[in-house]
């Protein structure tokens, strides 16, 4: 029995051993030098990222950006974003240009191992759907046999599409055009009958960039699984906790009710969880090697997930998307982040 103890001891010894010496790698060593965090977005999506005519940038996935940056350095403005087509994304965070990706990219099984990448998590559950000018009529998607179709080069939306039609046994034209703008510019003109995208991406275009939304309507078909969410380059894994636990501290505020209007109040809470979250009981800053205030500073500065969700795609937004999926777990959706502890 004694062994027995003696080997148990020796087992939580290593573990909190470990969880106290998280050593940084070269990214975040990079990042720290640096003074601000790179984070590449996208070239314009409303309610993801998006900059207004002053060059700030607001969004679900700046907003990631911003509550990494209020981990590492206390500061969630401490962010320099590149905004970054569909294509270029995956080499400029290859080549070292940004430190992290967060511009809707949905997380596969090829990027994930093929591409030298780590997905660490997803902060909006997708789906590729059809927007169409109501004045064709159509109904479903299983009346665009024929259509010109507008979409991205490079991205899993062209992948899907051809899948739908070829599995469905119909035929389309393709209008392929990389920057978004313009993609967008060439549906609303009438270069294509129907726009393609995540529905996300459909809702922030009718929402921020038809001259009357009324005029188009979002078919009901979702033909994708499209989970979004940041990525980083494989190698640094601390880095790589830093953000992960970034997105799962925001989801961990809104289910124990911390919110940026009562963080404060919180400190005092007599709640062990929560006292573990926001650092008054230290040891979770410490395990993922920084101050242990990071959940404090993430709450207060950028928001629980609910807040930047409804602030930016939700009912608070002009883009007025319900949660669905997006919804905590406790709450129906299957929003769901591991224990802080």
């Amino acid at each position: 029995m004694m062994k027995k103890l003696l080997a148990a001891s020796v087992v939580v010894a290593a573990l909190t051993g470990a969880a106290g010496t998280a050593h940084a790698g070269k990214d975040l060593d990079a990042i720290k030098a640096r003074g601000s965090l790179q984070c590449g977005v996208s070239t314009g999506v409303a309610g993801f990222s998006n900059a207004d005519t002053q060059g700030k940038w607001t969004g679900i996935d700046v907003d990631l950006c911003r509550a990494v940056a209020a981990a590492i350095f206390g500061d969630s403005e401490k962010v320099k974003y590149t905004p970054l087509t569909a294509q270029q994304r995956f080499t400029a965070l290859q080549s070292g240009e940004v430190d992290i990706l967060s511009r809707n990219t949905t997380w596969t099984l090829t990027r994930d191992t093929a591409l030298g990448l780590d997905f660490t998590g997803v902060n909006y559950y997708d789906g590729q759907g059809f927007m169409v000018p109501k004045k064709l009529g159509v109904k479903s998607a299983k009346e665009l046999n024929g259509a010109t179709i507008c979409v991205q080069p490079g991205t899993t939306t062209e992948l899907n599409l051809a899948d739908y039609f070829r599995t469905n046994k119909m035929t389309f034209k393709p209008v392929v055009i990389e920057k978004v703008e313009e993609a967008r510019a060439a549906f609303f003109s009438g270069r294509c009958d129907v726009y393609t995208t995540d529905a996300s991406g459909l809702y922030s275009t009718r929402a921020a960039n038809a001259s009357n939304p009324d005029d188009y309507v979002v078919l009901p078909e979702i033909i994708s699984k499209e989970p979004l969410g940041p990525a980083v380059r494989h190698g640094d894994q601390q880095f790589e906790d830093i953000v992960r636990w970034a997105l799962f501290a925001m989801l961990e505020a809104e289910e124990y009710g911390i919110t940026q209007a009562n963080v404060e109040a919180m400190l005092k809470s007599d709640n062990p969880t929560i006292k573990r979250i926001l650092g008054v009981i230290p040891g979770m800053g410490k395990a993922l090697g920084v101050d242990e205030k990071w959940v404090y500073n993430i709450v207060k500065q950028v928001g629980n997930y609910g807040e930047s969700f409804e602030r930016n795609v939700g009912m608070g937004s002009k883009l007025k998307i319900a949660r669905g999926l997006n919804q905590l777990w406790t709450k129906g959706g299957i929003q769901y982040a591991p224990p802080i502890r």
